[in-house]
């Protein structure tokens, strides 16, 4: 991935906030004052004066899910849509890949719905450190949501509408247990990269190569450590998984060239394998043999997840790749990339991918499938998030439209729910969707 500058943070803020639409508010609007900070109007619905989230049935009625008040701005949901697409300029490391990804794509039926609109909680905010780097919310079940906010790694309830702050990573941070390598002096102001929630486990991982892991069951910090002191450092991604013994491990992908694997019952590093380019995402097979790597290269390599030697590379991707995952069958797996798309493996035939799914914005930043295998969500960078009917070979998918960057997706391990972090400014939020059921038999006994 590309090397952090402030830069990065201006690349998103500048070009894609969607806080620009204010500027076409009437005046009635346009008069407020602004001058406290960027946030202040996070904090107030333009019609009460007090935070505005929006539920299903006001959904239902009308308002829009973000809250955006379109009937007061001289520019329709539509126009602006138009816009949006017009003019989103995504990210290449390799010029012009996106226009040259389109020829294998997929044709999809849209329209479907298998996720229904829950909630939209303005009262959260999802952020972003670095604009390649998505992966900054985790659900661990259908009401539990684990996401950045700023400095602070924060848990929220949709049962209770409640967010609680799990750590605090804006000053000095420090192991509370004393583990072999445990690096006791621990960190100062980390800024967190990448993060990872699991198997009550939380990981996150900096940009100088820290790593900062505690238990959601016991107090403190019970391990900390430096992956690298390359100036290269930046953890891209962190993976947490259990052994066939059932041993809590994390696989985190550096930008050093490393993916490295920590046992976390010995608190130490268990493997280190080394590639020849930065790594952006890794993922592990369901029966632990393989390992997808992919990074600053086109192609994906497929590679023992023992050895770390490869058993093959996979090439058809046109620009880096950052995010990929495994189908819950271990048959098959995705990989998506800055050209736009989504490619779909058989590990059958290696030859070439079986289903290229392209995006309408931008790069394939994050990829989820539900745990029964029956859809896979990927996200854009920003506006969309598009969830796929697996057993129609990914012929349907349901695209979720609203606007904003986006931090990262999860659906809940019971696949009830799918949580998408949003980061912006002024519409900043965590949308929530609950899976559809057909509950048609309960109709007869009304």
């Amino acid at each position: 991935m590309s090397h952090y500058q402030e830069d990065d943070a201006e690349y998103m803020a500048d070009e894609y906030d969607v806080e620009d639409i204010d500027d076409d508010m009437d005046e009635e609007f346009r008069g407020r004052d602004m001058s406290g900070s960027d946030s202040d109007v996070d904090e107030y619905d333009y019609s009460n004066s007090k935070i505005s989230d929006t539920s299903a049935a006001e959904a239902r009625r009308g308002k829009d899910i973000q809250g955006i008040p379109w009937d007061r701005l001289s520019i329709t949901r539509e126009k602006y849509r138009q816009t949006r697409l017009e003019q989103y300029k995504n990210y290449e490391n390799i010029p012009h890949s996106g226009e040259g990804s389109g020829k294998d794509c997929k044709i999809t039926k849209k329209g479907a719905s298998y996720y229904d609109f829950r909630l939209n909680s303005r009262s959260v905010k999802s952020t972003i450190l670095h604009f390649q780097l998505r992966n900054l919310v985790w659900a661990t079940s259908k009401h539990d949501v684990y996401l950045m906010s700023h400095f602070s790694v924060m848990h929220w309830s949709s049962l209770t509408h409640k967010k609680r702050e799990i750590l605090n990573v804006s000053g000095h941070v420090a192991p509370s247990e004393k583990h072999p390598g445990n690096l006791m002096e621990g960190f100062t102001q980390t800024q967190v990269s990448t993060l990872a929630v699991k198997d009550k486990l939380l990981v996150a991982g900096g940009f100088q190569g820290e790593l900062i892991c505690k238990h959601l069951d016991r107090p403190g910090i019970s391990f900390c450590s430096r992956t690298t002191y390359d100036d290269n450092a930046i953890t891209n991604a962190i993976e947490i998984y259990a052994t066939p013994s059932g041993a809590v491990h994390f696989t985190a992908s550096n930008n050093d060239c490393g993916v490295r694997d920590f046992d976390m019952e010995k608190y130490q590093l268990s493997k280190h394998f080394h590639f020849l380019w930065p790594v952006n995402h890794t993922s592990l097979s369901p029966d632990r043999k393989l390992l997808i790597i992919v990074g600053d290269n086109p192609d994906v390599m497929l590679v023992d997840s023992d050895t770390g030697k490869t058993v093959m590379p996979l090439r058809g991707h046109l620009d880096y790749s950052f995010a990929s995952a495994w189908h819950p069958d271990g048959v098959t797996f995705a990989t998506g990339n800055q050209d736009k798309t989504c490619r779909i493996w058989d590990v059958r035939n290696l030859s070439r991918s079986v289903a290229v799914l392209k995006g309408n914005l931008g790069a394939i930043r994050s990829i989820r499938y539900t745990s029964d295998g029956k859809y896979m969500a990927m996200a854009e960078p920003a506006d969309f998030v598009h969830v796929y009917d697996v057993e129609s070979g990914y012929e349907n998918e349901q695209e979720i439209d609203f606007f904003g960057e986006i931090s990262g997706l999860s659906f809940s391990p019971d696949t009830e729910s799918l949580f998408i972090g949003v980061w912006d400014r002024t519409y900043g939020s965590l949308l929530e969707y609950g899976r559809r059921r057909n509950y048609s038999y309960l109709d007869s006994l009304m």
